[in-house]
């Protein structure tokens, strides 16, 4: 089955004290061109999520986003600047001493002043989260190749159909194309008649030049080579995989040949 470049898939992993979600999304794109946007200090993350995209997309504009929620856990510490604490309430002191501002700090005020208190969090084990991050981008490419396969189906539909246009059209021109010698030739001769009234006409060269324009109408190799790039054709969709490039490239001569 092919697939389309089109697609979006969304995967969440819980545990260990954080949420991990990891969204997918992919429009049409001559390449692979990924972008992986993770926490801040999580750059180790983009290579195996790049490694692990390479093995279901082949082409498209990817945008993968890595959110890690850790307001669950509990490996949080606040540790008390004592130092900074009694400069803050050395100020406090003298302002009220010097300038007569009443020292009204509370608790709750002197925990928000800036440095007071410091918080930290036990750092990730890196091959944990990057476990955790790549099972959840398994289910969001498990949606992905979801959606990117029904809209496929659907391309490849719709391309049958035209190809079966292209194979009626084809048989009615291999049909019609000895018929326009024919026809070019009785109107040059009913012109030159038309042309040169009463005077007789040379077979001969009426015959040379619809012979000339036969040669210059000719379709036979046209036609044998759109039967091909047809069956070709049908042979890629049939078959699945990644076929964007030998699509791209067979169209062009569908292309040529038609116009030729």
């Amino acid at each position: 089955m092919i697939k389309s470049m089109t697609g979006y898939g969304r995967g969440q992993i819980s545990g260990n004290g954080r949420d991990v979600t990891v969204e997918i999304r992919s429009v049409n794109h001559r390449y692979f061109d990924c972008s992986i946007r993770t926490p801040r200090g999580s750059a180790f993350l983009e290579e195996p999520i790049k490694t692990k995209l390479q093995e279901h997309i082949a082409r498209g504009k990817t945008d993968v986003f890595v959110t890690i929620d850790t307001s669950k856990a509990d490996n949080v510490t606040a540790a008390l600047s004592e130092p900074m604490l009694r400069a803050y309430l050395d100020i406090a002191k003298t302002l009220r001493e010097k300038y007569g501002i009443a020292n009204d700090l509370s608790a709750a005020q002197v925990m928000r002043l800036p440095d007071v208190l410091t918080i930290t969090k036990e750092e990730a084990d890196t091959e944990e989260l990057t476990r955790e991050v790549l099972a959840a981008l398994e289910e969001a490419l498990s949606g992905y190749n979801t959606m990117s396969q029904k809209e496929g189906a659907r391309l490849a539909e719709d391309i049958f159909l035209r190809l079966e246009n292209i194979a009626t059209l084809v048989d009615q021109i291999e049909v019609r194309s000895p018929k326009c010698v024919e026809e070019y030739r009785e109107k040059l001769e009913a012109r030159m008649k038309e042309v040169l009234e009463s005077a007789s006409i040379d077979p001969q060269r009426i015959l040379t030049e619809a012979a000339i324009f036969a040669d210059k109408v000719a379709v036979t190799e046209e036609i044998v080579r759109l039967r091909s790039h047809i069956a070709q054709l049908r042979g890629m969709l049939e078959s699945g995989g990644a076929i964007g490039r030998k699509l791209d490239f067979l169209v062009q001569e569908f292309n040529r040949e038609a116009n030729t």
